[in-house]
C-alpha cells in the first residue's frame, strides 16, 4: 500500500525549485535479533517541512529516527543517510565526521534527557557545547553571550521564568520546553522529536506541538516528529509518513490519509491511535 504520487515534498520541490534535502535516507534497514525493525526504508525531507512519523507500536518509527540521527547504526548494506548534505552513516557504519552532522540535529526525547540537578539554563547551555573549544567545554566556561543566547532560547520556548530552577522540580511540559530550548541553543537546523508528547497531559501536549509548529512556520526549522496520536499528526503536520512492520505504508499530504489507509496501517490498534479531544 503506497500513497498517491502527489506528496508534499514533491509539491514543494516543484514550486521552489531544486533544494538540498534536509534529510535523505536511502534503503535503510535495521535488524534486532530475528526482528526486522526497518526494511529498506527511504525517506527525504525538504528544508522547512514539518512531518509526522506515525504507525503502531513496533512499526519502526523511533528506530528510523535514531538511525537518521546517528544514534544507532543501520544494518550493513544500508544506503547513505545525510542531514543537510552531511553524511551521517552508510553501509551500517557511522561517518568519520558524524559529529558535524549531529551539530545540525536537535533531538528531543520522550523522557526529556535533561540533567535534573542542573538548572534550566544550565541544561540549555549544554546544547552549545559543540561550539566550544575542548577545554572550555570540559570546564563549562560560559560567556555572557552564551548565557544571553541560552536565555533567548528559553524565552522562545516560553519558559524564561524557570531559568534558575533545577529541571527536576519542573513539570513534564516545562521540562519538554526546556529540552526544545536546548535544541534551539544548539543551533540545530533540523529537529527530531521522538514521541515528545507521550508523557504529557493533553494541555501540555498541545503547547509542545504548537511550539514545534511555530518553530517550523516562523523560524523555518525542519521538523520530524514521531507520534502515536494520529489526530495530533493531522492537526499539526502537512505531511504524514506511516510505517507498518518496518516499511513505509503511506507517505503524502495529511488530507490524503484516509480512514481506510489508517485501518490498514493500525489494524486492531486503530482506536488507540486517537486521543479524540474536543
Amino acid at each position: 500500500m503506497r500513497a498517491p504520487q502527489q506528496c508534499v515534498a514533491a509539491e514543494i520541490g516543484e514550486q521552489g525549485g531544486m533544494a538540498e534535502h534536509a534529510l535523505a535516507a536511502q534503503g535503510v534497514s535495521k535488524t534486532f535479533g530475528a526482528r526486522k525493525a526497518l526494511d529498506n526504508v527511504s525517506v527525504t525531507l525538504i528544508p522547512g517541512e514539518m512531518t509526522a512519523l506515525i504507525g503502531p507500536s513496533g512499526s519502526g518509527k523511533s528506530t528510523l529516527m535514531r538511525v537518521c540521527a546517528g544514534l544507532i547504526e543501520a544494518d550493513a548494506g544500508s544506503g547513505p543517510v545525510r542531514v543537510q548534505g552531511v553524511l551521517v552513516q552508510e553501509h551500517g557504519k557511522l561517518a568519520e565526521d558524524v559529529r558535524t552532522a549531529r551539530t545540525k540535529i536537535g533531538f528531543v526525547f520522550q523522557q526529556f534527557n535533561l540533567v535534573g540537578r542542573l538548572t534550566a539554563i544550565g541544561n540549555v547551555l549544554v546544547g552549545g557545547l559543540a561550539r566550544k573549544s575542548g577545554a572550555a567545554a570540559l570546564l563549562g566556561q560560559w560567556t555572557g553571550e552564551d548565557k544571553a543566547q541560552a536565555m533567548a532560547a528559553l524565552d522562545r520556548a516560553g519558559v524564561p521564568e524557570f531559568a534558575g530552577r533545577r529541571t527536576s522540580t519542573l513539570s513534564g511540559g516545562q521540562q519538554q520546553r526546556v529540552a526544545i530550548a536546548r535544541a534551539l541553543h544548539q543551533g540545530a537546523e533540523i529537529l527530531f522529536a521522538d514521541e515528545p508528547i507521550a508523557s504529557l497531559d493533553p494541555v501540555s501536549a498541545r503547547r509542545a506541538m504548537a511550539l514545534l509548529q511555530e518553530l517550523n512556520a516562523q523560524d523555518g526549522k525542519t521538523v520530524l516528529v514521531t507520534l502515536h496520536q494520529v489526530d495530533y499528526a493531522l492537526k499539526y503536520c502537512r505531511r504524514i509518513i506511516a510505517l507498518k512492520e518496518g516499511r513505509i505504508a503511506y507517505d503524502g499530504p495529511a488530507e490524503g490519509l484516509t480512514k481506510h489507509i489508517l485501518a490498514e496501517v493500525y489494524g486492531a490498534e486503530i482506536e488507540e491511535a486517537f486521543w479524540n479531544e474536543q
